[in-house]
């Protein structure tokens, strides 16, 4: 039920700003500025004797609408999602021989792709997004303005040009506000002829930030696009290994810290065994800890685990301990849910193969990616 507010709490006064009416004349007609606590002021024009009434019914209004709901600012939702071959219709750009076969074919064809992309994320209305299989910034930027144009609603875009010169596939971030920073890693020598490690051509850190002073709360993003198949399992595993040594000091901190991206899991989330790739993500930042990183994707129900059409979990999305306790003397973000938005990508029935077909299928039977968004909400409480 919500909350009522106190009729002793609205504040129905005359505003400086004189009643003015359509000739510009004084009439009298007053400006009354409508104050709610915790509700911006806002402005009525009426007669002085409606005064008691209007408020009343503002009253009435506002209550109805329940001043305890969460507001966007309270909560935060976090996504993930690999749009495959999310590259636009001009091969001029692309060196590739694979990146020029996997564009969109034509000017239509890139059309539906963009719109069909842009319907699911303006559904969702994330406040942050991870994207993977992007061809470069210019068609995020096509993006955003298509989620804006349909949905009204305002993104921004963080790229950086990675290092996959056989597919040309790259990550990024559409978000709302509150980047402060976002960068690429890299090894050193050292690092590199240990052979410990392996670098990450396709990865992006992003660093938000809510809140000033004592109050801000920081949140560390990792978006990754990790090597796939059987025979990379072990590049896979030494690319985890350089996550962990870019995020143990994070981690040791007690900061907030969100693994997430196509991660080409070679196991499901019942299955991660210690040494493989999600293991080694999620081991303890220091000997005898409990895991650094909890992976989300055991929250979700088992029908619902499936990230890719062919039914595997490639795509997870992995915090640190502090997203998942809620401090009682400060106010910190805190995970709430996580969701496997298949609804939203397939069309019809579920496609069961888009390899060098995709733009062969039925529109009305395409699904729009061969992956599935992960999408995990926050609350800051």
């Amino acid at each position: 039920m919500p909350d009522r507010l106190a009729i002793d709490n609205l504040d129905c006064r005359p505003s400086r700003r004189p009643g003015v009416g359509f000739a510009g004349k004084e009439n009298s007609t007053l400006s009354k500025e409508i104050l709610v606590p915790g509700r911006p002021p806002f402005l009525l024009l009426l007669p002085s004797r409606s005064c008691s009434l209007v408020a009343l019914a503002v009253l009435f209004c506002l209550a109805s609408s329940g001043t305890a709901q969460p507001t966007s600012a309270d909560r935060i939702v976090i996504g993930s999602w690999n749009l495959e071959w999310f590259f636009d219709a001009d091969p001029a750009d692309n060196r590739s021989p694979l990146a020029r076969q996997q564009s969109a074919p034509s000017g239509p064809d890139w059309t539906w792709k963009r719109d069909a992309v842009a319907d699911v994320i303006g559904t969702m209305a994330p406040t942050i997004l991870a994207l993977q299989e992007v061809e470069n910034r210019q068609v995020l930027v096509e993006l955003t303005e298509q989620i804006k144009k349909k949905y009204g609603l305002s993104y921004r875009v963080a790229f950086i040009t990675g290092h996959d010169s056989y597919t040309e596939q790259d990550v990024g971030y559409i978000f709302r506000a509150d980047l402060v920073q976002y960068s690429r890693r890299e090894q050193t020598r050292e690092m590199y002829n240990s052979k410990t490690y392996y670098n990450l051509s396709k990865h992006l850190f992003a660093r938000f930030q809510w809140g000033e002073g004592e109050s801000a709360e920081s949140l560390t993003l990792v978006n990754v696009h990790l090597r796939a198949g059987e025979q990379a399992q072990s590049l896979r595993e030494r690319q985890c290994r350089l996550v962990r040594h870019w995020l143990d000091p994070l981690l040791a901190a007690g900061e907030n810290v969100v693994v997430l991206g196509d991660l080409n899991a070679s196991k499901d989330c019942e299955q991660t065994e210690p040494g493989g790739d999600i293991g080694i993500l999620c081991r303890s930042a220091r000997e005898g800890d409990g895991p650094a990183l909890l992976d989300l994707h055991k929250k979700l129900e088992p029908a619902e685990r499936a990230t890719h059409l062919i039914g595997r979990q490639f795509d997870r999305i992995l915090v640190s301990p502090a997203l998942m306790k809620n401090s009682p003397d400060r106010q910190d973000l805190v995970y709430h849910s996580i969701r496997c938005r298949h609804d939203l990508v397939v069309q019809g029935e579920r496609d069961k193969d888009h390899r060098n077909l995709f733009y062969q299928i039925p529109v009305a039977e395409r699904d729009v990616s061969d992956h599935y968004p992960l999408v995990a909400e926050f609350e800051r409480k």
